[in-house]
């Protein structure tokens, strides 16, 4: 019975070291955004997708099974068995690096554009744009209206706060003020911006008042 025991004790330590090392070997494919999130006892720091946009070029020299795309030279696969001289689409993407501090305030980053795929026309790469980039119209929470005042000025504002979380001020007239300031509710027009590797990451961006 001791020796059955000590079998089993033995085989399942095996298992386990066994499970722990397939489990770190996986790994599924990357976004093209680093959606990762880091924090610290001040700030939060995360990635999202911010835009998309579609890019005529020319073919130029053809490097082994890759190609570079001018006026820029960048280097691209030569999926689509382009020639040198070729006219092609690249859809081109920006990511977003956003910080938000204690104060709940937050600072955007911008990335410089890279290019994720190419096309033989102009109407396959608006196809894939459109699904990257969707318009909505939803109702999200109005956080509040103010005013400012500076000598004999008046301006209004008003803040809302979108799906992802985050916090926008709009400029706003005398006639919306007095509109919004006793909801809680505001029907807005918002552009989803989603992740080409992971549709289901998205950042929404504030497009205009629905009303």
């Amino acid at each position: 019975m001791k020796t059955y025991h000590k079998f089993f004790r033995t085989g399942l330590g095996l298992f386990l070291l066994a499970a722990l090392l397939l489990s770190g070997c996986s790994s599924n494919e990357p976004s093209v955004f680093d959606t990762s999130v880091s924090t610290s006892e001040d700030t939060n720091v995360s990635r999202v997708p911010w835009d998309y946009r579609i890019v005529e070029g020319t073919v130029g020299d053809l490097i082994g099974s890759d190609m570079t795309v001018l006026p820029d030279n960048e280097l691209m696969p030569n999926d689509g068995n382009y020639a040198t001289g070729d006219k092609i689409w690249s859809l081109q993407y920006m990511d977003a690096e956003m910080t938000t501090g204690a104060n709940q305030k937050t600072d955007v980053r911008l990335s410089s554009w890279d290019t994720i795929k190419t096309f033989k026309t102009q109407e396959e790469a608006k196809k894939d744009l459109a699904n990257l980039k969707v318009n909505v119209t939803t109702e999200v929470d109005l956080v509040g209206v103010y005013q400012t005042k500076y000598k004999d000025q008046t301006r209004d504002f008003a803040v809302v706060e979108l799906p992802s979380g985050n916090r926008i001020k709009q400029p706003i007239d005398d006639a919306r003020y007095k509109e919004l300031e006793k909801k809680k509710k505001v029907s807005v027009k918002l552009e989803e911006v989603h992740d080409f590797a992971d549709y289901d990451s998205a950042y929404a961006k504030f497009r205009g008042w629905a009303s």
